[in-house]
């Protein structure tokens, strides 16, 4: 039986990009699904975008009060008709063959949920691309979250992220957490006897954050949702989400070493470490000027999370916060 597909998007103003996610949708060479677009709470009028693709495919929209993405997608999931949510943000672009290969995926690989990769578009502009790179490396966090081989379980992203619709209802859908709902959303399914796939088809274009500071911020949060994730689902903690932390105070020992002891043993590590993040990223993006740019990004990313994750991991571990204390606005309010 053929699976039936409901696209869920929660969007908060980002006009430009719904129009791009709607333009790749509308060229599927399988147009037999369905897409629940849920504005939460925008301040600009997003119907006349919506407007263009009427007749195309079918689309339904629904305005909410502003509660962020998690429970926006709960919203959308509760109104969708079909057996397979597909969640997908709206800063993506995805192939003509998504739908197609999103529904082979779910004919030949078993599984309650799935995720798939995400990667730079050709028309990106040098810095996003080299924000992908970090994300995504094998030198950094993505090589540690990123794909069927680097992890025993695969955890899939609510950027790119399909789930049967009974069984998200069964668990409850997203979280109240803002941050990280949707690696808690993948364990959650796992402690409830649920399985996850990787399909390797399914990749979509991500354009994340198009400058350095909102980069770092957005990874600083990443990094502090990890320890409550830790503490949410202890079954599932790994030593290698520490490896930012140990990356970032590995570099402070490195400069009190060369000013005290006048050695240059660590920070000589690090040096290493940036020529071969800066050789990998120029085979990988075919440009130097991007394999620079992307040096000076996963140094942001593992610092960032690196701070974030000790940052969290103490105020959680040592000082004995509750989650919701420390990280208020990690938490929605239901």
């Amino acid at each position: 039986m053929n699976p039936s597909i409901s696209i869920v998007v929660a969007i908060f103003n980002r006009r430009d990009e719904l129009f791009e996610l709607l333009n790749s949708l509308a060229f599927q060479t399988d147009k037999d699904f369905e897409i629940i677009i849920v504005d939460d709470g925008s301040l600009i009028d997003l119907k006349p975008t919506i407007k263009n693709f009427d007749g195309i495919f079918n689309i339904k929209y629904f305005r909410k009060n502003n509660s962020g993405p998690g429970l926006s997608r709960n919203y959308g999931a509760k109104r969708a008709a079909n057996d397979w949510l597909v969640f997908v943000d709206s800063d993506v672009i995805v192939e003509k063959d998504y739908i197609e290969n999103v529904k082979q995926g779910i004919l030949t690989i078993p599984c309650d949920a799935f995720g798939g990769a995400d990667k730079a578009h050709k028309g990106f502009n040098l810095m996003q691309k080299a924000i992908s790179y970090s994300m995504t490396s094998v030198f950094t966090t993505g090589g540690i979250r990123g794909n069927k081989k680097a992890v025993s379980k695969f955890q899939p992203r609510s950027f790119n992220m399909g789930v049967k619709k009974e069984v998200f209802e069964k668990v409850g859908g997203f979280s109240e957490m803002r941050i990280g709902e949707d690696p808690d959303l993948s364990m959650t399914l796992w402690e409830n006897g649920f399985t996850t796939a990787f399909f390797d088809t399914t990749a979509v274009y991500h354009k994340r954050r198009v400058d350095f500071g909102k980069f770092s911020k957005q990874v600083y949060q990443f990094g502090c949702a990890r320890p409550i994730l830790n503490q949410r689902h202890p079954k599932y903690v790994k030593i290698s989400f520490a490896f930012p932390t140990l990356f970032f105070l590995g570099y402070v020992l490195g400069f009190i070493e060369y000013f005290v002891l006048n050695r240059g043993i660590i920070l000589a590590f690090y040096g290493l470490y940036t020529f071969m993040v800066l050789i990998h990223a120029a085979i990988v993006t075919k440009n130097i000027a991007i394999a620079g740019m992307a040096v000076i990004s996963t140094y942001i990313q593992m610092f960032s999370y690196g701070y974030g994750f000790l940052k969290s991991w103490v105020l959680l571990n040592v000082f004995r916060m509750k989650p919701q204390d420390a990280f208020p606005k990690h938490f929605h309010k239901n």
